[in-house]
């Protein structure tokens, strides 16, 4: 009897004890070992902890103090630090003390999307040299596992850092890999990069409720998010906002110089409704990480069969047009891959040249490379001259030419060649093939059937094969169409 009873006076004080316990400093996953903290921007520590504990977070001769809240919620901001290619410690010191080793300041970059995003090196052209060359200490890559959803934003999410290397990057988005290797070697500066993908999803369940209350084209879709969060309910990887919630906002708010976004075939029968969407995407992200969040994605291959017919519009040319037009939005751009796509695959295997044109805009509009033209020809304006329209575009660069690109290889001037892809028409809305020759700058567009021309369509069909303008510093120029009929 004496024996029960001790066992039960034994366990009445462990319970105890253990209600009495306090609860130990947690960290979000994307606060660990290895992680890139973002230069040049204040960068926000933050976790759980018992309501109204003390946490100290110290790093790089900082030190900040703060009380967790009512809810157990604490963050700290770091104020802004220049890179740091050294390995540093930063520790989180509340009831118990946290340590995180190999910790470089860089610049990061969310990598995000359908499957071109989620396509891995693994799987990408001339996949055994790239990995065995992907020795890159200081690129380290946070990539989220597995397909998540839910009805409401989550805080937590799973993932962890990893060093760059032969090892670790096979499975890693082989676009956010080859544009954040060019950004390593053009800046010699970390690179963080977080990977956070699912092949076939539309851009809706991407989409942040305060994204869809941003534009008011989307009023229908922010009331069935709004719904969801106050009823609950079942969701899936089509569901709008769902993967945001699960995949996205885990992250925030984790200091990010900006993101690239390889997304569009799921959406692929739409036109200005997926510029409407974007908008609320890019919207949505940079009031969760960082208002001037840069954001540049990559505009969907040629797929298919070619199409004869000139008038264009079938398949996937509103969407590409529709990616066009969201160049409006501040800080923003977009790669053109019409020339490295395949008609037979979907997914493309030329991923190093995706990246490497990303990487482009980023390194002229955020990093101060001048010298470096953006993208390639995009139209900007149209004149009737006579017989003839004379085209002008933004990012002629060294000046255009009648382009030619074999694989890896940078594209070369086909100086024998003949611009192709070019279509016009008059006021009778009919399409006829154009002849268009390059003029110093412009393009002159003419035909013998249509005398009086009012308006040009570009490479405007579901497989562009064959539109060949190029500006001299080997990019190709966008698809575009002057009309809105």
């Amino acid at each position: 009897m004496y024996k029960q009873f001790a066992l039960l006076l034994t366990a009445s004080l462990v319970t105890i004890s253990g209600g009495l316990a306090r609860a130990d400093v947690t960290l979000p996953s994307i606060i660990g070992d290895g992680m890139v903290l973002q230069r040049d921007m204040p960068a926000p520590i933050w976790g759980w902890a018992d309501a109204g504990e003390k946490v100290t977070v110290s790093f790089a001769g900082q030190t900040k103090s703060v009380n967790a809240d009512d809810n157990g919620k604490w963050m700290v901001k770091l104020d802004a630090m220049k890179a740091n290619t050294s390995e540093q410690t930063l520790t989180v010191k509340g009831n118990n003390t946290v340590t995180l080793g190999d910790v470089l300041v860089g610049e990061v970059w969310i990598c995000s999307g359908q499957s071109n995003m989620e396509w891995s090196v693994g799987n990408s052209l001339n996949a055994k040299e790239e990995i065995a060359a992907a020795d890159y200490p200081m690129i380290h890559l946070f990539n989220v596992p597995g397909h998540l959803t839910s009805d409401k934003p989550q805080e937590k999410g799973p993932g962890q850092w990893a060093v760059c290397s032969p090892q670790s990057i096979k499975g890693f988005s082989a676009v956010g890999y080859f544009f954040g290797r060019r950004l390593n070697q053009e800046l010699n500066v970390p690179i963080g990069l977080v990977g956070s993908n699912w092949g076939g999803t539309r851009i809706e369940p991407w989409v942040s409720l305060d994204g869809f209350r941003s534009v008011p084209e989307l009023e229908q879709l922010a009331t069935e998010v709004e719904k969801l969060w106050t009823e609950g309910g079942n969701v899936n990887g089509r569901t709008p906002s769902a993967i945001y919630n699960a995949m996205i906002n885990p992250l925030a708010p984790y200091a990010m110089r900006g993101g690239i976004w390889y997304q569009g075939e799921s959406n692929g029968n739409e036109g200005i409704s997926y510029h409407h969407k974007k908008t609320a995407l890019i919207n949505g992200w940079r009031k969760l990480f960082n208002p001037d969040l840069a954001f540049y994605w990559v505009q969907l291959a040629d797929f298919q069969k070619a199409s004869d017919n000139p008038a264009g519009g079938d398949g996937w040319a509103n969407l590409r047009e529709a990616q066009r037009t969201s160049l409006n939005i501040d800080n923003t751009g977009m790669a053109v891959i019409h020339d490295i796509g395949n008609a037979k695959d979907i997914h493309p295997r030329n991923k190093q040249d995706v990246g490497s044109r990303l990487a482009q805009w980023a390194l002229h509009q955020n990093y101060g490379r001048d010298d470096l033209v953006p993208a390639g020809p995009l139209y900007k304006s149209l004149k009737v001259e006579d017989n003839k329209i004379r085209l002008g575009f933004d990012h002629v660069g060294k000046g255009l030419m009648v382009g030619t690109k074999d694989g890896l290889s940078v594209a070369t001037e086909d100086k024998g060649g003949k611009l192709g892809r070019f279509a016009i028409a008059g006021d009778d809305k009919v399409w006829h093939w154009a002849d268009a020759i390059i003029d110093g700058d412009h393009v002159l567009v003419s035909s013998k059937e249509v005398p009086k021309p009012v308006a040009v369509r570009y490479g405007y069909t579901m497989n562009p094969r064959g539109a060949n303008l190029y500006n001299k510093d080997g990019i190709p120029a966008s698809p575009f169409r002057t009309d809105n009929w």
